[in-house]
């Protein structure tokens, strides 16, 4: 699928994700979220917040209702499901909100369909469904009967089961296999604007992630735009040693890395500090490939 458009619209914006890297912030609106859980939980509070991130650069403000925090050492027992019900009392008064107050496209994150088809009722123009659509069997025909533009990520297990001693035959192969399922789904229920995510962090040891992070051209070779979210993941704790409040140096470390490596997209916690990192690793990976066409020339 080489070849394929990188311009995507969301909503009435625009964006040629091939252009520039775009920034994701991340809007949990939890009790339990590994990196803010309780921060956002007040509604009025996650307003303020996305209008704080998109003053700071984000191009997308992406809203979940749910913690993924894993069963692990790192994080205990992890975070426990929430209900349809629950989870629509948190994320859609927020959207409904945001929608109205700016033009940036929103993101609900959810692996619910029945989630995902209230949010974009509400304003959301995107789903990022951590299961890449397997989770839920109407999620595709949800997706496409919006019009709405998809995020389709490779988790290993679910978010309980997934950090108990993840391995692979073939890190890159299986993942690659188990995105191209997700692409050709979302492409035979009519879904027209994807993106991938290799899921850093859902299934995956540090050394996982740090392969992922140094072979996303692998992805790239999809056709399809690459979301990458390492910021604040437990693998920079590890490497660290550090707390999930004390990592935003690992954080644009990791983010630098994929930007120069061929996302196209980061989903991140600090949006000001990752805007800033993003424009001087742009500027580098253009100098880069400005050099090798006048070497080819």
């Amino acid at each position: 699928m080489k070849g394929l458009s990188l311009t995507y619209r969301f909503g009435t914006r625009q964006y040629d994700l091939g252009a520039r890297t775009h920034v994701m912030g991340v809007l949990n609106v939890t009790p339990d979220s590994f990196s803010d859980g309780g921060k956002y939980l007040d509604p009025e509070a996650a307003v303020q917040h996305a209008l704080a991130m998109i003053d700071e650069g984000a191009d997308i403000i992406d809203v979940g209702g749910e913690s993924t925090r894993p069963r692990s050492a790192a994080y205990g027992e992890g975070a426990e499901p929430v209900s349809v019900e629950e989870e629509l009392q948190r994320v859609i008064p927020v959207i409904e909100r945001v929608a109205k107050l700016t033009d940036i496209p929103l993101s609900i994150d959810t692996y619910k369909a029945e989630v995902a088809r209230e949010a974009l009722r509400a304003g959301a123009v995107i789903v990022n469904d951590i299961s890449g659509m397997r989770f839920d069997p109407s999620m595709p025909e949800i997706v496409a009967e919006a019009h709405a533009s998809v995020i389709i990520m490779h988790i290993k297990g679910t978010p309980k089961t997934m950090q108990l001693n993840p391995t692979y035959d073939d890190l890159l192969g299986e993942i690659t296999t188990s995105l191209s399922e997700g692409i050709a789904l979302a492409r035979s229920a009519g879904i027209e604007q994807i993106i991938i995510d290799p899921g850093i962090g859902f299934g995956k040891t540090t050394e996982h992630n740090l392969q992922l992070l140094a072979c996303l051209e692998h992805f790239c070779a999809l056709g399809y735009p690459v979301c990458v979210g390492a910021s604040r993941k437990s693998f920079i704790g590890a490497l660290l040693n550090l707390p999930v409040t004390d990592r935003l140096e690992g954080s644009l470390a990791a983010g630098v890395a994929a930007v120069l490596h061929g996302a196209h997209i980061l989903r991140v916690h600090d949006v000001q500090a990752t805007t800033r990192a993003v424009m001087i690793a742009d500027a580098i990976k253009r100098s880069t490939i400005n050099e090798a066409r006048v070497k080819r020339s």
